[in-house]
Order: structure tokens, then sequence, then C-alpha cells
């Protein structure tokens, strides 16, 4: 009896050791990945890397992919809940912080055609992705990730959308793949066509047509240098706005997809990190902060976001790959067709009209 108590009485204890081990369990994992996150950075500073226009997110899911498919089996896996926990709780603080970036003064600047093909674009890409999924018969919600992240700003707009979606990891590894493999490729075409003289579109024509179709930020600004500063501001304005769209589609996001994937009578999950992100672009819109506070702000919240990045290419291995097929890569490939064409004939003909 004495026993029974005694044990009764150690149990409190026990607990708060299990706790302190759990705890630290999960920060090996967050301290793995802020260590990949380190050498993203510091590959990302290579000169061909740069050339390339690769920032550090997509250098942290190629790390995290490499780390997946080598050395992963060989850790701990205690330390999976911390590698978990950044891409769940970091992402959702690294996409709030993201408003920093933005300022509602930016938008008003381009004038009311940039707006109205930011906002045709984003609808018309998402729609015809998860149209193009059925067809296909592809995943729901791998369609979907694939169309945001083409839709609006890459790697960061698939992460938004990730955490309403939440699909299994692999699927938001091949989704900001097929982001950066197209978007890479129009890097290099959108200055190659503008230089040889075949689109036929003014410098204004030119800044909306890139900043509504790239599909990454760094993607907009390596094409817009490539073209001219005039060019490459009104480019990434444009694109700004394309960001600040996410927050209203993870919104309406939310209302259809629910508590999940494959949940019936599923109750509908509220992005609130969508209107953290919307205030933030409010207060940065008041230019209370320094410039140097929020340019070191946004160079925290490159570093948050590439954990992400890092930690959702740690959980994909090659054959999760293999397991999603070609479907996801021929469906990016039809909307870069649409943004290429579409984005064209918006710009051409809709933008002189407004």
């Amino acid at each position: 009896m004495r026993f029974i108590k005694f044990h009764y009485l150690c149990r409190p204890f026990e607990d708060l050791d299990m706790a302190s081990e759990t705890r630290k369990s999960m920060l090996h994992g967050v301290l793995l990945i802020a260590l990949f996150s380190c050498a993203a950075f510091y590959i990302a500073d290579f000169e061909f890397v740069k050339k390339l226009s690769f920032s550090p997110l997509i250098v942290g899911i190629v790390l995290g992919m490499l780390y997946a498919n080598s050395l992963r089996n060989n850790l701990p896996e205690t330390w999976v809940p911390g590698i978990k926990f950044c891409s769940k709780e970091i992402l959702r603080l690294g996409i709030i912080l993201y408003g920093f970036r933005l300022t509602f003064q930016s938008v008003v600047e381009v004038g009311l055609a940039a707006i109205v093909v930011d906002l045709i674009v984003v609808t018309v890409t998402i729609f015809l992705g998860i149209l193009l999924g059925r067809l296909f018969k592809m995943d729901k919600d791998l369609s979907l990730l694939t169309a945001t992240g083409s839709a609006i700003c890459g790697a960061a707009a698939v992460l938004g959308a990730e955490s309403v979606v939440k699909p299994q990891p692999y699927k938001t590894a091949v989704a900001v793949s097929t982001v950066v493999i197209f978007g890479t490729i129009a890097m290099f075409i959108y200055p190659a066509l503008y230089n040889a003289g075949l689109l036929g579109l003014s410098d204004v024509e030119m800044g909306i047509y890139t900043g509504s179709t790239l599909h990454e930020v760094a993607h907009v600004v390596g094409a817009g240098n490539a073209m001219g500063d005039h060019i490459s501001d009104i480019a990434i304005i444009v694109k700004m706005i394309r960001v600040i769209l996410l927050a209203p589609v993870l919104l309406i996001m939310s209302f259809f997809v629910g508590g999940g994937s494959g949940q019936k009578d599923a109750t509908i999950t509220i992005p609130w990190f969508a209107f953290g992100f919307v205030a933030v672009i409010g207060f940065n819109s008041l230019n209370l902060l320094p410039e140097g506070v929020v340019s070191a702000i946004n160079s925290f919240d490159t570093f948050l976001l590439t954990m992400a990045m890092t930690a959702l290419g740690a959980e994909t291995s090659i054959d999760k790959f293999r397991q999603a097929g070609a479907k996801p890569f021929l469906l990016a490939l039809v909307l870069f067709v649409w943004l290429m064409a579409g984005g064209w004939l918006l710009s051409k003909w809709l933008v002189p009209i407004l």
C-alpha cells in the first residue's frame, strides 16, 4: 500500500521528465532544420545560384529532400515532431511576417489596370487548375496546391495553402517543385522575348505582364532586372498585389476545403494567420518602423520560410514523387502556357483600355 502511494506521488515528476524529454527531442529537430536553413542561405549566395535566382527557400527544400533520401533513417524518430513544428507553426509565423514586404500604398501606385489583370490571372489560374485536376483525375489537394502556387506567389502561396488544405507533406513539395521549374523557365524566356521585340508591349505593359504571370517573387526580380529598372519596378509592385491576394484566397479556400482532405462533415478551418498577414500589411503601410528594422524583419522572415520549406523537403522522398506521377507537372505545364499566353493578351489588349 505504501509502495502504491509512493508511486502515485512520483508520477507527476515522471510526467515532467517525459515532457522535458519531449521538448528536448523537438528542439533537436528544430535545430537540425535551422542548421540546414543556414546552409541554404550560404549556398544561395553562390554566384551561379544567384544567376538562377534561386532563393534560400528553394535551396532549403532541395537540402531537405537530400536529407530525406539519405540520412533521414539514421536519425532518431523523436526528432520528427521538431521537423513537423517547423513545417506547421513556424510556417504560419513566416506567412504573417511576409506582410512587412507590402504596403497598401504600393497597390494604389500602379493603378486599376494592374489590379484587374492580377484578379483575372489569379481567379482563372486557380479555377483552371482545379478543373484540369479533375480532368486529369489528379489528387485534389495536389491540384489545388499547384494551382495556388502558379496563381499567386509560388512557394509562399503553396505554403499558405498547405496550412489550409493540410495535405501530406510530399504533395506540398511536389507542388513547390513544379512552381520552381516553370517559374525558372519563364524567368529566362520573358527577357529573351522582350529584348527580341517579339512581344510588342510597352514598358508599362511588360511590367504588368511580368508581375502578373511569373511564379516567384525571385523570378520577377530576376526577369525584371534583365529588362531594365522601369519594367522591374512595375513588375515587382504588380507581383506584390498578387501576394496580397493570398489572404482572401486562403479565406475563401478554407470554406470549401473545410477541415482537411478526405474528411466528411469536416469543420471549417479558418486560417487566422491570413488575418495576421493583412494586419501586418496595414501596420507596415503606416511607415511607423525605420527602414532598417523592416529590412531586418524581412530577413528573419525569409529564414523562417526557409526553415518551413526545408522541413517540408525533409518529409519528401523520391518514392513520394513516383507516387505523385507526371500529372502534377503536366498540370503545371498547362498553367504555365495559360499564364504566358493569357497574360500577354490581357496586357496587350486590356491594359490600354483601363
